[in-house]
C-alpha cells in the first residue's frame, strides 16, 4: 500500500510503495510508457497537487524497496508518469474544444428562441386583449426564450473554468520533476 508523507509547502509529493504495480494500472496492456495510473495513485497525487502552491514546481519522490527499485525497467517510471498526465492535459484540451463548439451551438439556437419567443409575444400581446391571461401567455414566451439560453450562459460563465484549472493542473503534474528512490526499510 502507498505510505502518504508529504510536505505542502515545496511542491513535494512523496509516495512510499512496496511494489511498482500499485502505481500503475494493472489491466493496461499499453507498453509501460503509456500506461495509464492506478486510480488510486492517480488519485493521491491530483489530491497532493491540488494542496500544493499554485506557482510551486512539483516534484514527485517514489519510494521503492531496494530489490524492487532495481529492476531496470522502473527506470521508465518517471517518463510514464509525465506521459500520463500530458495525455490527461491533451484529453481536458479536447473536451474544452468541444465543450465551446457545443456552446456556440447553443448560442446560435437559444439567441435565434429567445428572439422568436420575444416576437412572439410581442406579437400576442398585439392582437389580444390586455388581461390576465394574455399577461401569462406573454410571460411564458419570454421564460421559454431564457430557457434556451441556459445552456449556452452555464458553459460559457460556468463550465469551462474548472476545466481550465484541471489542464492546468495535469500540465504542473506532467512537468514534474518524478525521481526513484531505494528505501531499505520498505519490504
Amino acid at each position: 500500500m502507498m505510505d502518504m508523507p508529504q510536505t505542502k509547502r515545496d511542491g513535494k509529493i512523496e509516495m512510499k510503495l512496496r511494489r511498482v504495480s500499485q502505481l500503475l494500472h494493472t489491466l493496461d496492456p499499453s507498453p509501460f510508457r503509456e500506461s495509464d495510473l492506478a486510480v488510486e495513485a492517480e488519485e493521491y497525487i491530483v489530491g497532493r497537487a491540488l494542496e500544493l502552491p499554485k506557482g510551486a514546481p512539483i516534484r514527485i519522490l517514489i519510494y521503492l524497496p531496494t530489490a524492487e527499485s532495481a529492476q531496470d525497467s522502473k527506470l521508465d517510471i518517471a517518463g510514464a508518469i509525465r506521459n500520463y498526465f500530458d495525455l490527461r492535459s491533451q484529453a481536458v484540451t479536447r473536451e474544452m474544444r468541444e465543450l465551446f463548439k457545443t456552446g456556440r451551438l447553443s448560442l446560435v439556437i437559444g439567441v435565434t428562441v429567445l428572439s422568436a419567443c420575444l416576437l412572439l409575444g410581442w406579437l400576442f400581446a398585439q392582437r389580444v386583449s390586455e388581461g390576465p391571461i394574455s399577461r401569462i401567455i406573454s410571460e411564458r414566451f419570454l421564460i421559454f426564450g431564457w430557457v434556451a439560453i441556459w445552456k449556452p450562459s452555464e458553459i460559457f460563465l460556468y463550465a469551462w473554468p474548472p476545466l481550465r484549472r484541471r489542464r492546468k493542473l495535469y500540465r504542473r503534474l506532467a512537468d514534474a520533476n518524478v525521481s526513484l528512490h531505494a528505501d531499505a526499510t520498505l519490504k
